[in-house]
């Protein structure tokens, strides 16, 4: 599947161009393009990760949260440990 691409033009300082042209030349990346591409994609990434969890991090200070997940680990505690005394038992 062909991916739909956007022609666009840049401006960034000389020592990110010169940077990103050495890491080409030295088989980094297969082009400029190719260059800029893998590095908005990382960028993307990691604020989506920072995204998450910032999320998980506001669950920790959620009492409605908490109190439901307390409730699951009681609730799965038996199977947790059925499973616990099967992995250890021989074979």
């Amino acid at each position: 599947m062909k991916v739909k691409t956007i022609r666009t033009t840049l401006t960034i300082p000389k020592e990110l161009l010169e940077a990103t042209d050495k890491a080409v030349l030295e088989g980094k990346a297969k082009s400029r393009n190719d260059f800029v591409v893998q590095a908005l994609k990382r960028e993307l990434a990691a604020q989506k990760r920072a995204e998450i969890d910032a999320a998980l991090a506001e669950m920790t200070r959620d009492p409605d949260y908490q109190a439901e997940v307390l409730k699951i680990e009681a609730e799965f505690a038996t199977a947790q440990w059925e499973a616990l005394q099967l992995g250890e038992s021989p074979r």
